[in-house]
């Protein structure tokens, strides 16, 4: 009777200790080159954000959004042809959303789906005594767990150009992607440093959220679009937009909330230098 070989497979540590070398290496490649100066004029031109950065922000973005475009899969739809300047603009809000962090390049993001504008998709809201009635809804974004985030070209280009209203598409489900990091909802509760962090959270969000709800329901002027009163979820996604599209008057009329945005992002937008200075 044969016997069958026995290999001895890796360790998941040994494994997992592989994949980040070649991961590493793989991005040192990518950075080897010279920074494309086609690149450099969609940055400064079209994304007003990147122009409120300090030299070495800059830098930084700079760096993360070759790595972020390359690792992505983009694919167009609906005719959109994937540019550079889609792939630099999305990218660069990204870099943007994600600067205070380490290496934070969205594994679970495998692809960039982008429309040129405004989609219809499919959804099926479950009614009374659990009939489901299929429907399309128009969107201009979303963001699936472990699966592609979804954009529309013409809410993009004009959130990050210099007509910019305080809204950002690319902000808004990205943070649904943060959000999602600890689990498959989106709760509006992303990954925490610390219990005393999340308490916090916790208590400031449920303040400024139902204030808010409130003030949505009396027709009052809200800082925050009335969207974000949809659910906790929507809040800190509409939240994360105001904060960096917005935020000095965040920090003189929301300052709580401000503090516990700045302390989860490591980043403070209303200390720079804002768009047009």
């Amino acid at each position: 009777m044969s016997k069958a070989i026995q290999h001895s497979p890796l360790s998941d540590s040994r494994r997992s200790m592989i994949f980040r070398w070649l991961k590493h290496r793989r991005r040192q490649a990518i950075l080897a080159g010279p920074f494309p100066p086609a690149w450099d004029d969609i940055l400064r031109q079209r994304v007003r954000l990147y122009g409120t950065l300090m030299a070495d922000e800059q830098a930084r973005v700079r760096d993360y959004l070759r790595v972020f475009v390359a690792e992505k899969n983009w694919e167009g739809c609906s005719g959109q042809t994937i540019t550079d300047e889609v792939q630099v603009t999305v990218a660069a809000l990204v870099a943007i959303l994600v600067l205070g962090f380490d290496d934070e390049y969205f594994s679970n993001v495998l692809s960039i789906l982008v429309y040129p504008d405004a989609y219809l998709a499919r959804r099926a809201p479950v009614l009374h005594r659990g009939l489901v009635l299929e429907e399309d809804s128009p969107r201009e974004g979303e963001a699936w767990y472990r699966g592609p985030v979804v954009l529309s070209w013409a809410d993009v280009e004009f959130d990050a150009g210099p007509d910019g209203d305080g809204r950002n598409l690319v902000l808004h489900e990205f943070a649904h992607q943060l959000d999602m990091l600890n689990g498959r909802t989106a709760d509006g509760l992303p990954p925490m440093g610390s219990a005393e962090q999340e308490r916090r959270w916790a208590a400031v969000v449920e303040e400024e959220f139902d204030r808010l709800v409130g003030q949505c329901e009396r027709g009052n002027p809200t800082l925050l679009d009335c969207y974000a009163a949809t659910n906790r979820a929507e809040f800190f996604a509409v939240a994360t937009e105001t904060f960096f599209e917005r935020p000095t008057a965040m920090l003189r009329r929301m300052p709580a909330l401000y503090e516990i945005l700045r302390e989860f992002y490591r980043q403070d937008p209303a200390s720079r230098r804002q768009p047009g200075n």
